[in-house]
C-alpha cells in the first residue's frame, strides 16, 4: 500500500474538518514551482537556498552552511563556488581560525535576493486577485496555520537530513 493511500484525509480538529494531505502537498508544491518561476535566471534552487541562508546568517564558515542546508560537503563545495563565480558570495578568512575560511554575502547577492524576493512577492499577489474576495480571506485565515507548518520541527526535508 502506498503512503499517500496510507495517509488519506486526516482530521484536524473536533469541528469534523479533514486536510487532504495529498491535495495539500501537490497544491503546496505547485505554488512553489511558481514562485521559483519568477526568480532571477542562473540560480538553482538550491543555489538559492545557500544564498539566502548566507545572507540571513551573515559570514559563515563552509560545514555551517552544509549543516544548515542538509547537504554533503562536496556539494556544497561545487555550490559555493557557481555562486562565488557569479560574485553573489566571497570567501573571507576566520577571524577565529587561520586555516578556515568564511562565506559572505555580496551586494551582488544581496540586490539579486532582494529582486527575486519582490518577483516572487509580486508573481503571487497577482494570483490573488484571481481569487474572491471570500477565497482571499480563507486564505488569511489559514496563513498562520500555513506559517506553523513551515516552522515545525521535521517538516524540513534538509532538516530531516543533516539528522539522519
Amino acid at each position: 500500500m502506498s503512503t499517500e493511500s496510507a495517509v488519506g484525509p486526516l482530521r484536524a480538529d473536533a469541528d469534523d474538518h479533514a486536510v487532504d494531505v495529498t491535495r495539500l502537498r501537490v497544491a503546496l508544491a505547485r505554488l512553489s514551482r511558481r514562485l521559483r518561476r519568477h526568480q532571477l535566471a542562473g540560480l538553482t534552487p538550491t543555489q538559492l537556498a545557500a544564498l539566502a541562508t548566507i545572507g540571513k546568517g551573515g559570514p559563515m564558515r563552509l560545514g555551517d552552511v552544509a549543516a544548515a542546508e542538509g547537504v554533503a560537503p562536496s556539494t556544497l563545495t561545487r555550490l559555493v563556488m557557481a555562486l562565488e563565480d557569479s560574485g553573489y558570495v566571497r570567501r573571507l578568512p576566520d577571524p577565529t581560525d587561520a586555516r578556515a575560511s568564511t562565506l559572505a554575502i555580496t551586494p551582488h547577492g544581496t540586490d539579486a535576493l532582494e529582486r527575486i524576493r519582490a518577483e516572487s512577492t509580486l508573481a503571487l499577489a497577482e494570483s490573488l486577485e484571481l481569487l474572491t474576495p471570500a477565497q482571499r480571506a480563507a486564505l488569511a485565515d489559514a496563513l498562520p496555520v500555513l506559517e506553523q507548518l513551515a516552522e515545525a520541527p521535521g517538516g524540513d526535508p534538509a532538516e530531516a537530513r543533516s539528522r539522519g
